[in-house]
């Protein structure tokens, strides 16, 4: 599977709701920024994180835009937009373009090592 694969895969994870299935594309030590500034360490506060968005019952769209790609590592740059609703049940939009690092594993699949999903811009719409 090809980094540009792995995260199709993602997206459709995710859109399922299935945090189990979501969280085992990050690596045990993965980081995630999830606000702008904001970076949480280790699996457990990146699951918090993605429950989060998942909570809000809503569907993501991913387009990778670039790989570079060295032996392991590859940083993947995605544009992607998520909508879904709020806690008062008011619809939400949030746009970005995604940075993200990931490592490949022994026996040849991805993790997500670095996911940072406000990589470039972050615009909000609530």
């Amino acid at each position: 599977m090809t980094p540009k694969e792995f995260l199709i895969s993602y997206v459709k994870k995710f859109n399922s709701g299935d945090i189990s299935s979501l969280i085992s594309l990050y690596e045990t030590e993965a980081c995630f920024v999830s606000q702008e500034g904001e970076v949480v360490k280790g699996i457990d506060n990146v699951r918090q994180c993605l429950q989060s968005f998942i909570n809000m019952n809503g569907r993501i769209e991913s387009k990778v835009i670039g790989v570079v790609q060295t032996n392991d590592i590859a940083l993947v740059n995605t544009e992607w937009s998520f909508n879904g609703s709020g806690p008062d049940g008011k619809a939400v939009t949030i746009t970005g373009k995604a940075t993200d690092v990931l490592r490949q594993q022994s026996d040849g699949t991805w993790r997500i090592l670095i996911d940072n999903p406000w990589g470039t811009n972050l615009q909000m719409t609530v």
